[in-house]
């Protein structure tokens, strides 16, 4: 996979948007770091793909909730506790 600047794609970007067909995917940084991946796609892939990416970012969030919880320690709260707090939050109460 190629990495590209936030610079280089604003001063190079038809060499860009050239290089992309051929890579399919390439990844923007900025100092150095990770900000965004630029995908290849077409009119007809559109939709599945913006949908692919939602869903792996869905995914991706419940795995860090479920990581967080571990770290809280909140995977061992009983099942009755997980009741009450969501009846609270369902009443406003939470």
């Amino acid at each position: 996979m190629q990495f590209i600047s936030v610079r280089d794609l604003r001063g190079k970007s038809s060499e860009v948007w050239r290089q992309l067909k051929s890579e399919r995917e390439m990844v923007v940084t900025s100092n150095g770091k990770p900000v965004a991946i630029l995908s290849a796609v077409s009119g007809a892939t559109l939709e599945e793909t913006l949908m692919a990416i939602r869903r792996a970012t869905a995914v991706s969030a419940v795995t860090s909730m479920q990581q967080q919880s571990v770290r809280n320690g909140l995977d061992k709260m009983p099942l009755k506790k997980v009741n009450e707090v969501i009846n609270d939050v369902r009443r406003g109460n939470s």
